[in-house]
């Protein structure tokens, strides 16, 4: 009994790597760190099947020192421990962790030290996005390092290489050029994916006929994508469900996430709706954002295919919520502006003021005038981020913009001596 193809050709240097060539490829990073004997510690982040194990893999064994894979998921503290062992008797190894975004705090806090004086330098492996699903502390020790779906003709070359290589079918079958483009066209940029077809039409025809697309088709007709031939297609759908919540057209809406839950891509989609719902709908409809959270939780919890239920709802929900952005425009202007400007907090403020007389301090005891202290810097203590969207249709964000006015008819005052006195 042999392994399954896609192990048996998995690539031992970058040279054999399908794609990628904005990382792998002639001058590119990982190109460079081993010509000059450099490792790093790396996080590689992308969709299954496009090779982020696979390149870790041979990116190790290109480097020529010892290396140790491991899962976040079924690995235990044990294992981890003997694995930085090891680390510590080469003297500088290589710990490639899969799923790394499962790290628990525990493991975390096991690994980082050792990460962080160069005991082994970790490359994590991950479909998540990095930057939500991964803790802070792994960010900041690691380079991320995106890799990007495969297209077509990447995957197609892939299968050319497994027809033809000895540790693959080694021309043992014959699959005519139509074959091989159908296999590439239904992968949706999983090499994988198109392996494991490839293999299973091995299983299913003789050595002496020449398999072709029909033959294929009789063995797989559902695409492992819910997009067209271009790659770009998916990121396409994510786009256009955000913007078609966002023009309250329910019908496109539920559309292009058909499409996305036939692709059970549902990372992007619980990304997507979050980002939707607190972006687009804000203050409209509070409590619409609250239940698009519920509903990606239920449907993280009963996977695909129920969760396109709890997805439908929200989706129809979000669509046809009033609308406004005024939230989220008020946070991107203060961001722009704090990156420029950047002013010091004034010490009744402060979480410990130093050398601050008891009259000046923070009157954690006085409710009654915490509307009328400045909180703003003294130099912009008139500039307004919030800016009240008077066109909104909800009620509770009419009575949100009527407080903001009312409060903005007091004065505030930075003096707090006294405003006590009052």
């Amino acid at each position: 009994m042999r392994d399954p193809l896609a192990f048996r050709i998995r690539p031992k240097n970058l040279d054999e790597v399908v794609g990628q060539q904005h990382i792998v490829g002639p001058n590119a990073i990982l190109r460079r760190s081993i010509e000059k004997k450099e490792p790093f510690s790396m996080i590689l982040f992308g969709p299954p099947g496009t090779g982020k194990t696979t390149i870790a893999e041979a990116y190790a064994k290109s480097m020529g020192i010892h290396y140790e894979k491991l899962n976040a998921v079924t690995t235990d503290k044990k294992e981890m421990e003997s694995a930085i062992k090891d680390a510590k008797l080469f003297g500088h190894a290589i710990i490639i962790m899969d799923e790394v975004h499962r790290l628990d705090k525990t493991k975390q806090d096991l690994l980082l030290p050792y990460v962080e004086d160069g005991t082994f330098f970790l490359i994590g492996a991950t479909t998540a996005n990095p930057y939500i699903a991964l803790n802070r502390a792994v960010r900041s020790r690691c380079r991320l390092l995106e890799v990007k779906s495969l297209t077509e003709e990447d995957v197609y070359q892939g299968l050319l290489r497994a027809v033809s290589c000895k540790e693959g079918v080694n021309n043992e079958y014959k699959f005519d050029e139509s074959a091989l483009r159908y296999i590439a066209k239904l992968s949706g940029g999983d090499l994988r994916f198109s392996l494991n077809t490839l293999e299973q039409a091995t299983i299913q025809f003789s050595k002496e006929e020449i398999i072709t697309r029909e033959d294929i088709e009789k063995i797989n007709k559902v695409p492992n994508y819910a997009m067209d031939k271009n790659e770009e297609e998916h990121y396409d759908s994510v786009s256009a469900l955000q913007k078609s919540i966002r023009g309250s057209d329910v019908d496109a809406a539920i559309y292009y996430l058909a499409r996305l839950c036939i692709a059970e891509d549902l990372d992007s989609i619980k990304r997507r709706l979050l980002v939707t719902a607190y972006e687009d709908v804000g203050l409209a409809n509070p409590a619409a954002v609250s239940r698009c959270q519920q509903a990606i939780e239920a449907a993280e919890k009963v996977g695909f295919p129920e969760a396109i239920i709890p997805l439908g709802f929200t989706v129809c929900e979000l669509a046809l919520s009033p609308k406004s952005k005024s939230s989220c425009l008020a946070i991107e202007e203060a961001m722009d502006f704090a990156s420029k400007r950047p002013f010091v907090v004034q010490d009744y403020l402060k979480l410990t003021p130093v050398n601050v007389q008891e009259e000046d301090k923070y009157p954690y005891d006085r409710p009654d005038i915490w509307e009328r202290i400045q909180y703003l810097p003294e130099v912009i203590k008139d500039m307004k981020f919030y800016h009240p969207n008077d066109l909104s249709m909800s009620n509770y964000e009419k009575s949100l913009n009527e407080n903001y006015r009312r409060l903005n008819s007091r004065p505030r005052s930075s003096n707090l001596r006294q405003l006590k006195k009052k």
